[in-house]
């Protein structure tokens, strides 16, 4: 029997559905541009750009810190906090991937309880299948179909390691470092990179017997920040403690992100920061298709193995290898 066709993806009825709040649509959607089919990749492409002049209007923070700090609970209460003041809540929660399955192995629905069966949230685990920074390859795509949809707060949750720091602050306009109370030897860890681009620390887990602690990190963490220069004129970055676990502190943090955004609004900085994360993205996609040219061609797979092997006997160096895999591309 004769393999029957599967139909045509309609594009214009997907985004329709999107347009009008069908969750079921939005992750349709999200998965159309995660995928990597070159069919797929086009459609998903002729979406965001019919799109986009539904998005920008959210407010995107971007959430990090070390595993075990306390992202996913405070999440979950902050969340919860602004779907009660009637905003619509959008959270991406990049896991770390399983080897063997690409997936995501955390579960972040497991671990928002009440933003998983709330009807104003919208929460995605997305795995980072490796991507540098412990963001997913699609994240921005993600947060603008949730823009798209009506959701006018979206939260990015990071892994929390390699370079996720930087790449989540690269696609949201407010940067929140969670630590740990207890700054000892936390501070000492802290990478210098991280308090250059953080716009506030929050000392999590600051509850009952951790309030003192807390407080006295935070003292340390602001001391640490006191020496480097601000990156915005507009901006100091503060430091507080809060508990994802009690709620107590989010209205302040959240007090002090629509602060740091009607400042940076007023003088044409947001807009500004997106066009440079705009353009930054157009990279980082360009870069993508770069490897996957490597990789997606038998021919160059093994010349790249057969020079990587080269490379590793010493029977060549690296500048050579590169130059023959540039020659192999026609550049």
């Amino acid at each position: 029997m004769a393999a029957v066709d599967k139909p045509a993806l309609d594009v214009a009825s997907l985004e329709a559905k999107l347009l009008a709040g069908d969750r079921a649509a939005l992750a349709r959607a999200i998965t159309l541009v995660e995928s990597k089919r070159p069919d797929r990749r086009i459609a998903a492409a002729t979406l965001i750009d019919s799109l986009l002049p539904r998005t920008g209007a959210a407010v995107r923070v971007g959430i990090t810190g070390v595993p075990g700090v306390g992202k996913s609970t405070l999440i979950d209460s902050l969340g919860t906090m602004l779907t009660a003041r009637g905003h619509r809540l959008a959270v991406l929660a990049v896991d770390p991937s399983s080897s063997r399955t690409g997936g995501s192995i955390l579960g972040d629905k497991t671990r928002m309880a009440r933003l998983a069966v709330d009807p104003n949230a919208f929460v995605r685990p997305s795995p980072s299948s490796g991507t540098l920074g412990g963001v997913a390859a699609r994240t921005r795509e993600t947060m603008l179909l949730c823009e798209a949809a009506g959701f006018d707060v979206v939260l990015v949750e990071t892994v929390g390691v390699g370079q996720s720091e930087t790449a989540v602050a690269d696609l949201t306009d407010f940067f929140l470092v969670l630590m740990l109370p207890g700054a000892g030897d936390e501070l000492q860890g802290i990478k210098k990179g991280v308090l250059e681009i953080a716009d506030m620390i929050a000392v999590n887990k600051a509850e009952e017997e951790n309030a003192g602690r807390a407080r006295r990190a935070a003292a340390e963490y602001r001391t640490a920040l006191s020496i480097l220069a601000p990156a915005s004129p507009l901006w100091t970055p503060p430091v507080v403690t809060c508990s994802g676990l009690s709620g107590a502190g989010l209205d302040d943090v959240w007090a002090r992100v629509l602060d740091h955004r009607a400042r940076h609004e007023a003088k044409g900085l947001l807009a500004e920061r997106r066009r440079r994360q705009d353009v930054k993205w157009m990279w980082a996609l360009v870069d993508e298709r770069l490897r996957a040219r490597l990789t997606g061609d038998a021919g160059t797979r093994d010349l790249l193995a057969r020079l990587e092997r080269a490379v590793g006997a010493g029977e060549t160096s690296p500048t050579a290898a590169a130059e023959q895999v540039a020659r192999h591309l026609g550049l």
